[in-house]
């Protein structure tokens, strides 16, 4: 655990779960990044990066079999996204093709549990890290992936409203149970994981299924027209005490790539460009290291992956078209 503001750390290590982590990987700065990508980056955040990659690497070396690395991170303060950014680099040059799962802005313990659990438990159809990337990421850029969790039910509800596996399936793919604010009816799916827990079998799985591919409103890409991978654990869900939700007998998280991944992308775009339009805060990024020609790089680079994820969208129609003018040039006259 990391943070350049020292009282955050501290109230950790006093507090009820202090005990959960090694006194030497709880770490913490002299000086907070102030909100500022540039100071968490370049100036203070730097400073203690060497600090935080000796204990991962302490960390790493201990693993009998290291899977990869999960990455908890605000993005809008300045530790979160300044220091977190240049950790994801070392870390992508120091350990190559490891697996980094990245749960941005607002962890859920029961999705990042979810995520976990086959690597933690036995179960019939276990998924391992590896198989989030090569299942989810069909192109280096299209990486952004959604995460729902179902039955978001709190105690009060949950003794007259259980869901069985069909219904958690469903509850999955629709909006109020996306993690991201978006309206995944509006794009189109690459690919499915779906990792099941507690009271579920097989059977009810591959019922569920054919619900989901029975429904309109659900859409893939046309290349890939049953993108689903599953995973089923037997161990039921855990829920810390303080948690607003109920203790569930079953509970699903799907990990997806849409393109309605879009409408996050979208709405970023939109304030950087009012704010930058008047400038504002930008000195206080440049007085920190960075020059004003790396903000409009960047916001360059959201606008080429949002086009990225039209041309997914659009790869088959165009082929298909492609195909259609051949087979008409080749027809005899």
């Amino acid at each position: 655990m990391v943070d350049l503001e020292p009282t955050v750390v501290d109230d950790v290590r006093k507090g009820s779960y202090g005990k959960l982590f090694h006194p030497d990987f709880l770490l913490s700065g002299k000086e907070d990044a102030a909100n500022n990508f540039a100071r968490g980056y370049y100036t203070v955040g730097r400073e203690m990066a060497d600090t935080v990659m000796d204990c991962i690497r302490r960390l790493a070396d201990n693993c009998d079999g290291l899977q990869g690395f999960l990455v908890f991170h605000a993005v809008g303060g300045g530790t979160g996204s300044g220091l977190g950014c240049h950790l994801m680099e070392t870390l992508s040059a120091e350990f190559g093709r490891k697996p980094k799962l990245n749960f941005c802005v607002w962890p859920s313990p029961q999705v990042i549990s979810s995520v976990t659990t086959s690597l933690r438990f036995d179960g019939a159809l276990n998924v391992d890290m590896t198989e989030y990337q090569t299942n989810l990421v069909p192109y280096p850029r299209i990486h952004f992936l959604l995460t729902s969790y179902a039955p978001l039910l709190s105690a009060s509800k949950y003794k007259h409203e259980q869901m069985n596996v069909r219904e958690i399936t469903v509850a999955a793919f629709e909006e109020r149970n996306m993690m991201a604010k978006c309206r995944p009816s509006m794009g189109k799916y690459m690919a499915c994981c779906l990792m099941y827990r507690g009271d579920v079998t097989p059977k009810d799985v591959n019922a569920a299924m054919g619900t989901i591919k029975a429904r309109r409103d659900i859409n893939f890409v046309d290349w890939c027209p049953t993108g689903f991978k599953t995973g089923l654990n037997y161990q039921p869900p855990t829920f810390v005490p303080d948690s607003h939700l109920a203790a569930a007998p079953r509970s699903v998280c799907m990990m997806s790539n849409s393109t309605a991944i879009k409408e996050v992308i979208d709405r970023i775009d939109t304030k950087f460009d009012k704010m930058y339009s008047k400038r504002a805060f930008v000195h206080w990024f440049v007085g920190e290291g960075m020059e004003e020609g790396q903000l409009t790089e960047a916001r360059d680079d959201l606008a080429a992956l949002e086009r990225d994820y039209d041309e997914v969208a659009a790869d088959t129609k165009i082929d298909a078209d492609e195909e259609e003018d051949v087979n008409e040039d080749s027809l005899p006259n």
